[in-house]
């Protein structure tokens, strides 16, 4: 006789997952949490007592072949932070705050000592973010995955008041455009970091000029910006913000624009990690390759007017650093 665990499917480690990660999940949960993990759909309180005309901002996404490094490693509890705080980023792009996020886990056979450190990661983020966990789905798929392998996506809802909608028609010409700081690659170019390196150096290999191993400088979690950034957007001293992820500063930052504008890039305004030049010279990267993989230590960019340049660089504790200008003409 055969059994769905002969098959490959292990319902007690899904059983065992969900204990293990409950206490976490539970919180994150906020008094507009309605239902509790295990229910078939996750409710949510859409009173919003203190918005005029609230907007719902969503967003869906992934963290790539960074899972690999997870992988290689054997590193599993940065890799939810990653997810987490890239979704907040992109809806912060549009002005919102976040309320709720879910996550998919899936995987050929479950570990739950694995998938219990991936969703702490995830509950980590959340209540940094102040965003409640409220759900998720835990998949086991014999044959989809390769050993030790896991697929890890998430997605986020927000609120955003309609009146403070960032839109592009608030950007002009002779924007200021404020880069802050990334931890490193944060979600994007790591096809290309991986094929450079590791035929290089092992994943544990200490190198002095990262002061880490490269897993380690590789894995650097990808930074949330919303609790350096919503104190500005409350006091209206941005007109655009560019989450910078794949495509890079240019990619994204076109995004942004307004018709009859363009950027004028400042390339060597800042100092990037030291990640992006061992990538670099290791793999004898062309620059504009280089500029299109990585945010080369830029993670967000704000659009701000030139007279409220100082204000902001100030909020920002200092960080914040001139990349360019939005420039008249396509």
């Amino acid at each position: 006789m055969s059994s769905y665990k002969d098959a490959g499917v292990d319902i007690a480690a899904g059983e065992e997952t969900v204990d293990r990660i409950k206490p976490m999940v539970q919180a994150t949960f906020t008094p507009q949490v309605l239902t509790d993990i295990g229910h078939f759909g996750a409710m949510y309180d859409a009173r919003f007592p203190d918005f005029e005309f609230p907007v719902l901002v969503s967003s869906t996404d992934g963290v790539g072949t960074k899972l690999k490094v997870a992988f290689m490693t054997g590193v599993h509890t940065s890799i939810g932070q990653c997810l987490v705080n890239h979704c907040v980023n992109d809806i912060l792009a549009c002005g919102a705050q976040p309320l709720y996020f879910m996550d998919y886990f899936a995987t050929g056979k479950l570990d739950p000592g694995v998938a219990e450190d991936v969703i702490e990661g995830i509950a980590k983020a959340c209540r940094v973010n102040g965003c409640a966990l409220t759900g998720g789905e835990t998949a086991e798929m014999p044959s989809m995955y390769a050993q030790g392998e896991y697929d890890l996506a998430g997605t986020i809802v927000g609120v955003v008041e309609k009146s403070r909608i960032l839109s592009r028609d608030d950007v002009r010409a002779g924007n200021v455009l404020l880069g802050l700081p990334s931890n490193g690659l944060h979600t994007n170019g790591y096809s290309l970091a991986r094929a450079v390196l590791f035929p290089e150096y092992n994943v544990d290999r200490y190198v002095d000029e990262l002061a880490t191993s490269v897993g380690d400088a590789l894995l650097a979690v990808h930074r949330t910006y919303l609790e350096q950034v919503r104190p500005m957007l409350r006091q209206g001293l941005i007109k655009g913000i560019s989450h910078i992820t794949g495509g890079g500063i240019i990619g994204n930052t076109q995004r942004i624009l307004p018709q009859g504008t363009s950027l004028n890039i400042g390339w060597g305004n800042w100092t990037e990690p030291p990640i992006f030049d061992l990538i670099r010279r290791v793999g004898n990267v062309e620059e504009v390759d280089m500029r299109q993989a990585f945010n080369l230590g830029v993670g967000m960019i704000l659009a701000v007017e030139e007279e409220k340049v100082d204000e902001v660089i100030a909020q920002s504790g200092g960080e914040a650093f001139v990349v360019g200008r939005v420039i008249a003409g396509a």
